[in-house]
């Protein structure tokens, strides 16, 4: 028998193996990992600094937060 996901899971990797998913795949680092590398480098996400999982979650969404903020504001700053 099969996962009930499994169908889903093999859409998912046929796209990624695809001409443009290996395109598209070549950019993550560049975008997705970056964010994450400079959430711990500049953010301070390496180490969390409250308690919980309810405390450690708000410094994460806020630290995201921060970073879109900062993020439209390069890009509004671009725009003149």
């Amino acid at each position: 028998t099969r996962h009930v996901w499994e169908e889903y899971k093999e859409k998912v990797r046929l796209n990624r193996l695809s001409l443009s998913g290996k395109m598209l795949y070549k950019f993550r680092k560049e975008k997705v990992e970056r964010s994450f590398a400079d959430s711990k480098e500049l953010h301070g996400l390496r180490y969390c600094r409250l308690r919980g999982l309810p405390n450690a979650s708000e410094q994460v969404l806020l630290t995201a937060a921060c970073q879109n903020m900062k993020k439209i504001a390069t890009h509004l700053a671009k725009l003149g």
